[in-house]
């Protein structure tokens, strides 16, 4: 297969596609090919030629469509013209799978989540095009892997600490820095994987407290009682309404 340059006028979308996509993450997609043009070399259209000999698309649906928003006069494509009826098929649906998952702790401590989302990634799980709230609010749930991690890994205090420097240094009131230093801690990060694998080789006394500070949940029921997951329970009850 190689990629050709076609008139966009010559291609058009497939209207057996599945997938949809919502204005919000349209214009953010429009967005994305004007910043990054060259990713469409890249990742061409897949397509293959009907019998008015025109090109539909097999991969590449949406981007199609904000190509015809941007003006395009021609886009890259691979003819897939050798595929059978049951391949073209099964394409339309595996073209759409993502097959991975988000890292979702690497996510929350190596980038800005407003950049996220303005990128188009759904950080909260939820679609804000849709006229509806998510019903997903089950907990996600780790598994110990059976390494014990040293305790200096559950917790990263560095932007907490520059900060506390700079109000130590500061000429404010004691007042002020006490408030300014109980705001740093916000910028705490923990690792909740590896707490998850500490907790698993801790002593009862320790897991308790881990438990009693909510940085592990076993007991629903009690984390409930204690108040961690109130919000949850909310959510869950206007949920079944």
């Amino acid at each position: 297969m190689k990629i050709e340059q076609v008139k966009i006028t010559d291609v058009k979308p497939n209207p057996k596609n599945p997938r949809i996509i919502k204005d919000g993450k349209f214009r953010k997609l429009v967005q994305s090919i004007q910043e990054f043009p060259d990713m469409l070399n890249k990742r061409p259209l897949i397509v293959f030629t009907d019998v008015d000999g025109k090109y539909v698309v097999l991969g590449g649906n949406m981007r199609l469509k904000a190509l015809k928003e941007l003006k395009y006069e021609s886009v890259p494509v691979i003819v897939a013209d050798e595929w059978t009826e049951e391949q073209k098929h099964e394409f339309l649906i595996k073209d759409n799978v993502g097959f991975g998952e988000w890292d979702w702790d690497s996510l929350a401590n190596e980038w800005d989540a407003e950049k996220l989302e303005d990128w188009g990634l759904d950080i909260l799980g939820l679609d804000t095009d849709d006229e509806m709230y998510t019903t997903m609010v089950e907990s996600p749930i780790y598994e110990p892997k059976g390494l014990k991690p040293n305790i200096s890994e559950l917790i990263n205090t560095k932007k907490a600490d520059e900060l506390i420097s700079e109000i130590d240094k500061s000429s404010l009131s004691d007042d002020e820095k006490k408030f300014l230093k109980f705001a740093a801690y916000r910028h705490v990060v923990f690792d909740y994987r590896k707490i998850a694998e500490y907790y698993a080789h801790a002593d009862k006394d320790t897991q308790s407290l881990i438990e009693n500070s909510a940085l592990v949940i076993i007991d629903y029921n009690k984390a409930i009682e204690k108040g961690f997951v109130e919000l949850h329970k909310t959510l869950s009850h206007l949920r079944d309404e």
